[in-house]
């Protein structure tokens, strides 16, 4: 039977066999799981089933793993780990550069699956479960709303997005070009300095709610980072 502390892995995978094989190793370890073979229905299901975590092919037939990848980033910090056959250094990057919390080659070990499966979410609910103070950041996305402490912040649904990509990716330097596709979901040509004005809000907005709190830097000639 499965509860609220029972954790859920959605499977997406196309190979039959290694899909169950998954599944196998991750119910015998007390995960309840689902899994799909297309592409085309892996958002779908991810907004049904709420997984804890996803297990996401790279190459999958109608939408393929990174394509989803980026999508499910517009709404969701649900942990991905990536499983492909392909090991090119640049598909490694792109992956995690959309948000891929690890990524995996096969041929893998169903056993290290599990294994990083738990240590990817011990690392998550490690930080969804640090104490919340006055300068702590809580953002909720299906609402689009973000509070500082129980003060809320009055922002715009791009502002929303800005702030929620850097903050999903804390520490890492993120370019101007990647949080316009972030913040504009139609893809419309802007310049890259459109996002300096909409930072420049942002703090304004951050600083209004909470003075001292200014967790956004500015990298030069690179993009910016988000850190607490």
């Amino acid at each position: 039977m499965m509860n609220d502390a029972t954790p859920r892995a959605l499977i997406v995978e196309d190979e039959p066999k290694l899909a169950q094989l998954l599944v196998d190793y991750l119910t015998r370890e007390g995960f309840a799981c689902e899994s799909l073979a297309d592409g085309r229905d892996a958002i779908a299901r991810i907004r049904a089933f709420d997984p804890s975590i996803v297990l996401l092919d790279l190459m999958l037939p109608g939408q393929d793993g990174l394509t989803i990848c980026r999508e499910l980033r517009t709404f969701s910090t649900v942990p991905v780990i990536m499983l492909t056959a392909r090991i090119d250094e640049i598909d490694r990057l792109l992956g995690l550069e959309l948000g891929a919390d690890d990524y995996l080659c096969k041929p893998y070990s169903p056993r290290e699956v599990v294994a990083r499966a738990r240590a990817v979410l011990r690392r998550t609910r490690q930080w969804s479960s640090a104490p919340a103070s006055a300068a702590t950041l809580m953002l909720d996305r299906d609402r689009f709303e973000a509070r500082i402490g129980d003060r809320a912040i009055a922002l715009t649904p791009v502002e929303f997005r800005l702030l929620a990509t850097l903050h999903e990716r804390p520490g890492h330097v993120l370019s101007r070009t990647r949080l316009l596709d972030a913040i504009y979901l139609d893809h419309r040509i802007v310049s890259d300095r459109t996002v300096d004005s909409h930072i420049k809000n942002l703090r304004r907005k951050l600083a209004e709610t909470a003075p001292d709190f200014d967790p956004i830097t500015s990298v030069y000639g690179v993009g910016y980072r988000y850190e607490e």
